[in-house]
């Protein structure tokens, strides 16, 4: 190895950046590695390993259905001169994207072509026209926030059918330490990885419609990179985007979440797939600016932060379902009840669809359940998080390319969840909260899950929350099951005015069967695969900013190894830099 550091310093001395060697220490991921100042001048985190493996299995997964798009796209255009002679109907057709005709992976009509783009395909050269359908070129990546380039590095050197990839930063000492580790990774690394020294918002703004995927991984929230996000993304591309703002988006700071994205949180044991929700909402706000609307591939919400993936599209006419995607949330501030409040819908007649604001309330002043009043929150994204083909795709890619993955335990156990979630299903129940409530013993999940199966509905976990509970099953139907539970496991009193006592002073209407159902526990939890993994090892959460000095004080967040070699300055912290970003 001390031949290989040696090579590459006399590499950076030939290009006039010398460096000490010794200075740094070699942090090796995956494919990749990069040199790390022992100051804490670049950001970088290890706990993101599970971020930056996932996004890579994400890209792996967007290249491989992208050219399935395209060939599905070439063969129909094969077809296309010999209708062109026929009027185009002026039927509204389903959103197609322009570069593929797909909506998510699923081959829909085209759009219908105008007069003047019909004689131009006549009048186009067959070799034109073979040439357009065989030319697909390799993707082009975008990493806003690059910091020391590791993740721009790991997408170039282990996902082998990309083009180029753009890392950019606004900070000196990140892009020098980025361009010092693109050429310490060699000439693979060198031929496809760029980095700029630029504002991401004025670069993406000044880029648009330029890249395949663009990666927005900052320190804090997204929300000022969105618009701009939204932008840079060609037709039918990928915006991946991680907030680690958790505090905001979970309710800690409410007025700071709805002006930062549009939405007031809610403080509820869902509040994490609410985050997914709320941010999802702010994604989806940016795009229908510029006629462009969303579809998430894959949601996640990992450690200490919450990660998208969305393909991007453009149709003014879809981005007229936006309404109908997004709800307000009204939680019982005395019980676990809460309802959903579509902002819109549709009414359909002949052949015509009118949209319509959404029926309301769709709740009383008073919980029914319990009498308590509502909180309001919202709008959230409602419409499902996950393509669970999507999910199944990349799930299966990752077994199949364990060894490439370093956090691939992780990851696995993280997808093998989602994939056994109710898609259509917003929010969750905790079995726990319930039972706090009416003050009794709690069921095993199985037989509650068999309870709710019994009654006709459907029920699974979630990868939010080991205990938590997705279920179609309306609110009354839940809390039926838990007075026939009580029946059998009696409680003590409580005082009248409580919600328990409320819940439990009405008789059920439903005869709960707690009889073991077949589906009561999903094929992982049959097979005994993990699910919710620990923490591979202490301090495993987020990291100081970039540029500040670490001292005495951080031991409980970095861990005693990181101070080793430290000096501690008197006067405390230095101020904090500007805003930097994961990897």
């Amino acid at each position: 190895m001390g031949g290989e550091k040696t090579g590459e310093v006399e590499k950076q001395e030939s290009k006039g950046t010398s460096f000490d060697i010794n200075d740094f220490t070699v942090i090796k991921e995956g494919e990749a590695e990069i040199l790390m100042h022992t100051k804490n001048a670049v950001f970088y985190n290890k706990a993101q390993v599970n971020n930056r493996d996932i996004s890579i299995a994400v890209l792996r997964a967007f290249i491989s259905k992208r050219k399935q798009e395209h060939e599905a796209y070439s063969s129909r255009r094969k077809k296309t001169p010999a209708k062109t002679q026929e009027i185009p109907s002026s039927e509204p057709k389903a959103p197609a994207d322009s570069v593929n005709g797909t909506v998510n992976g699923k081959h829909e009509a085209s759009e219908p072509l105008d007069e003047n783009e019909a004689c131009r395909i006549v009048e186009e050269p067959r070799e034109t026209q073979e040439k357009v359908r065989k030319e697909l070129k390799p993707p082009r990546v975008l990493e806003a926030l690059s910091a020391s380039g590791l993740r721009a590095l790991r997408y170039a050197r282990e996902v082998e059918e990309i083009g180029k990839v753009v890392a950019l930063d606004n900070d000196p000492a990140s892009v020098e330490a980025c361009k010092r580790n693109i050429i310490f990774n060699g000439s693979a690394a060198s031929a496809k990885v760029d980095s700029e020294l630029a504002d991401a918002r004025v670069y993406m703004l000044t880029h648009p419609n330029e890249f395949d995927m663009v990666d927005l991984d900052p320190y804090g929230s997204p929300s000022v990179f969105l618009d701009s996000a939204v932008q840079s993304v060609v037709d039918g591309g990928m915006l991946m985007c991680t907030a680690t703002d958790m505090a905001v988006l979970c309710g800690g700071n409410g007025e700071v979440c709805y002006s930062k994205y549009g939405s007031y949180p809610l403080r509820g044991k869902y509040c994490h797939e609410m985050a997914l929700r709320i941010l999802l909402s702010c994604i989806e706000s940016h795009a229908n600016r510029y006629k462009r609307y969303i579809v998430p591939v894959l949601s996640v919400q990992m450690d200490f932060y919450v990660r998208v993936f969305v393909r991007v599209y453009t149709s003014a006419s879809a981005m007229k379902n936006t309404p109908l995607k997004l709800s307000y949330i009204y939680q019982c501030v005395g019980c676990d009840s809460f309802h959903l409040q579509p902002i819109g819908r549709t009414v359909s007649k002949n052949n015509s669809v009118r949209y319509l604001p959404g029926f309301g309330p769709a709740v009383p002043q008073e919980c029914s359940d319990c009498g308590k009043s509502y909180n309001m929150g919202g709008p959230i994204w409602s419409a499902p998080i996950h393509d669970q083909e999507w999910v199944t795709s990349i799930l299966e890619d990752v077994k199949s390319m364990k060894d490439r993955y370093p956090a691939y335990e992780r990851i696995s156990a993280v997808l093998t969840t989602i994939s056994e979630e109710l898609p259509d299903v917003p929010l969750f129940l905790s079995l726990h909260n319930l039972c706090a409530t009416l003050k009794c013993t709690s069921p095993s999940a199985v037989i509650f899950r068999s309870a709710v199966i019994n009654a006709g509905y459907r029920i699974s976990g979630t990868h939010v929350n080991p205990l938590g509970l997705k279920s179609d099953a309306p609110m009354n139907v839940i809390w039926d099951i838990m007075r026939c539970w009580i029946k059998s496991h009696p409680v003590k009193a409580q005082a009248p005015d409580q919600a328990g006592s409320v819940i439990l002073s009405k008789e059920p209407t439903l005869e709960a069967n707690f009889a073991r159902a077949v589906a009561s526990l999903s094929k992982a939890q049959s097979k005994k695969v993990a699910r919710f993994l620990p923490n591979p090892e202490r301090h495993w959460g987020p990291k100081l900013r970039a540029g500040r000095t670490i001292t005495s004080k951080h031991v409980s967040l970095l861990g005693p190894e990181a101070l080793k070699g430290i000096s501690e300055h008197e006067g405390g912290d230095e101020p904090e830099a500007k805003q930097r970003n994961h990897l």
